[in-house]
């Protein structure tokens, strides 16, 4: 009999998350030998982990090195391996095969060297021209985000008016939802939905390519929130202030990508503003590293610093 495989410490932390990301953790090695097995594939350095999911170098029966990544399907992350088929590696990791049942995804290796690394601009820069090769039309199977953006709207509405956010914010990001979810263009392209600094790699074949999508049935306009809240230290102590710091990667995106300013803005407030609600109604799956007032903070900054 073999050994049981030995997760890192990080990915057997996730089990005190709650059932079911310990039941995830449980069966976790015993899913990734099966995967092993029935892909023909041998571990090829040290075992790695995100938020979600492990992610583990290996080498294929023919030689070629890849990545196998298994992660804790839920309703963000479901649908991945349809916008890794539906882009076909342009502009993103390429896939090349895949297991919804066991949340198994074998991908081409990148390098290890984020955008975290680069200029915000610069960044900015790169995730703005990355946009227009992943905004494609929609599969079918996606869920449309007005599903999620009518059922979070109703969570900010249901906040107490003693809730530490600005009330004039709150109901602006209400109504900005409500319109959005009355508005088709709101639906029918394929967004990443978590495109930041960290989800952007180097790779050999070109130099950045996008991972990790958290794909829905979407609006291009909806992307651009992830790229400010990132690096916030950076926007703390940026020479220009906060707000214009803000506001250069938020016109360095919407510049690059050729979209609407105002449309990218109001979406950058209802994100904001639902981020913020999350953290009250949810604490411990908050802003790793934020109390809840810094992280607060950072939601209300923002949702100003576009509209000032």
């Amino acid at each position: 009999m073999r050994d049981r495989l030995r997760l890192p410490d990080g990915v057997l932390g996730m089990a005190s998350r709650g059932p079911q990301w310990a039941a995830f953790v449980d069966r976790l090695p015993g899913v990734v030998q099966s995967l092993y097995d029935d892909w023909e594939l041998r571990p090829d350095g040290w075992m790695m982990h995100g938020y979600c999911a492990l992610v583990v170098p290996v080498v294929t029966s023919g030689g070629r090195r890849r990545v196998l990544k298994v992660a804790l399907q839920d309703e963000e992350s479901e649908h991945e391996h349809l916008a890794l088929s539906r882009w076909g590696g342009d502009g993103a990791v390429r896939m090349d095969r895949a297991d919804p049942a066991r949340g198994a995804l074998l991908l081409e290796q990148l390098r290890d060297v984020s955008l975290e690394a680069a200029w915000d601009v610069e960044a900015c820069t790169v995730v703005g021209e990355l946009y227009g090769r992943l905004h494609v039309p929609a599969p079918g199977q996606l869920r449309p985000l007005t599903a999620f953006v009518e059922r979070w709207a109703d969570e900010l509405a249901a906040l107490p008016r003693s809730a530490p956010l600005p009330r004039r914010l709150v109901e602006q990001a209400v109504s900005l939802s409500r319109d959005f979810c009355a508005d088709g263009a709101s639906v029918g392209t394929m967004i990443h939905g978590d495109l930041h600094y960290g989800n952007v790699l180097a790779a050999d074949r070109e130099p950045w390519l996008a991972i990790d999508p958290k794909p829905v049935s979407g609006d291009p306009h909806y992307e651009p929130a992830p790229m400010l809240w990132n690096r916030w230290n950076e926007l703390v102590s940026s020479p220009l202030g906060v707000r214009d710091a803000v506001r250069r990667r938020f016109h360095t995106l919407v510049d690059t990508a050729s979209l609407d300013e105002d449309r990218a803005r109001d979406w950058v407030v209802v994100r904001m503003l639902d981020n913020a609600a999350w953290r009250l109604l949810d604490p411990p799956t908050g802003q790793q590293g934020m109390t809840e007032d810094e992280w607060l903070t950072v939601c209300i900054t923002i949702a100003k610093a576009v509209q000032d």
